[in-house]
């Protein structure tokens, strides 16, 4: 395949097949990382990284990077202090790709809407939003076209931020859609309650700054390049608040590094528009907001969906803008208690 226009995301590029060996990788250490996997009666292959067993966080940080597609970095950093000078928190997770916009907004983001009835779901409804590199298998969504990009590949995995199995229903339609075999699908389920699904949303520390970066209309193709970090708290057995935790650990100490092509004027915009710091919703928690909002995030302020610093450095000139800034004694009041 030929490359799309220049300084876009490289069509020859395939996330799925970049992704397929991390995937071998996840299930031949499955019982190091402390996750499990099983095949269906039908040939699909499910992960389960923190349903039925513990998981880990390094089984998130493995899943952070196949939900990038297999063209971004994420690790697990130690501060070895919580002092100002390493930022206040024990652990954090560093990101970083040299692919940003195909790693993280064809690949890593949420946004494959995944639904079932109560009566399809079995007694329950079910709702998920598929993230990974089969989103680009089905390009079921507009943002594809604006990409000017869909994958082929003999396989895909897809990742859902769930505490059960889809219905049959759902998985159905996720072969149909990506036009695959069961047996070329693999499905990874990561509830946020659990060790692995908290690492692997704080892992989008990035992608949350290039979403944001879209929304405000900046040129995808002059993004060349990301590196981001954001603090990693424990997870809470309670949804809500481990949903809570994982938001403000990128809404309050999510740190982002962005280079850019273009001009100055435009980077330094971006700079200054990019910080969660620009809403009207910013310095509470997110699981306060979410309330106040009577659990709709559609009423919540767009702008509070953003990393807490930023840096934006422009390859034209070599100059670097700088807004935003963490609020890590907020993140310590909210997860922290003193022996």
């Amino acid at each position: 395949m030929k490359e799309a226009a220049k300084g876009f995301v490289p069509t020859s590029l395939s996330v799925n097949e970049r992704a397929a060996p991390l995937v071998e990788g996840l299930i031949a250490a499955a019982t190091e990382l402390r996750i499990g996997v099983e095949r269906l009666e039908n040939g699909v292959t499910v992960v389960d990284a923190g349903i039925a067993v513990r998981g880990s966080a390094a089984a998130g940080v493995a899943i952070g990077e196949i939900c990038m597609g297999g063209l971004g970095q994420v690790r697990l950093a130690t501060t070895g202090g919580t002092g100002a000078a390493d930022g206040g928190w024990p652990t954090w997770l560093e990101v970083a790709s040299a692919q940003p916009i195909l790693a993280c907004l064809a690949s890593q983001y949420a946004g494959w809407s995944l639904s079932a009835s109560k009566e399809e779901g079995g007694g329950k409804k079910f709702f998920s939003l598929g993230s990974g590199p089969a989103r680009a298998l089905a390009a079921r969504e507009a943002l594809f076209d604006e990409l000017r990009y869909r994958d082929r590949a003999p396989a895909g995995v897809l990742v859902l931020e769930v505490d059960r199995m889809p219905p049959p229903v759902v998985v159905d339609k996720v072969l149909r859609d990506c036009e695959l075999a069961p047996d070329q699908l693999t499905l990874i389920l990561t509830p946020t309650s659990s060790l692995a699904g908290s690492a692997q949303v704080v892992a989008r520390v990035l992608e949350v700054a290039l979403h944001k970066a879209h929304e405000l209309g900046f040129p995808l193709a002059d993004i060349v390049g990301g590196n981001a970090r954001a603090p990693l708290p424990a997870p809470s057995p309670d949804s809500g608040v481990a949903m809570g935790r994982t938001n403000d650990a990128i809404l309050y100490g999510g740190q982002v590094h962005l280079t850019v092509a273009g001009g100055d004027d435009a980077a330094r915009d971006l700079a200054r528009r990019l910080p969660s710091s620009n809403s009207r919703d910013y310095g509470r928690s997110f699981a306060d907001v979410f309330r106040d909002y009577d659990y709709d995030f559609y009423r919540i302020d767009p702008a509070l969906f953003a990393p807490a610093e930023v840096w934006v450095s422009s390859l034209e000139s070599g100059r670097t803008w700088h807004a935003g800034g963490t609020d890590i004694a907020l993140l310590r009041r909210l997860w922290l208690d003193e022996a």
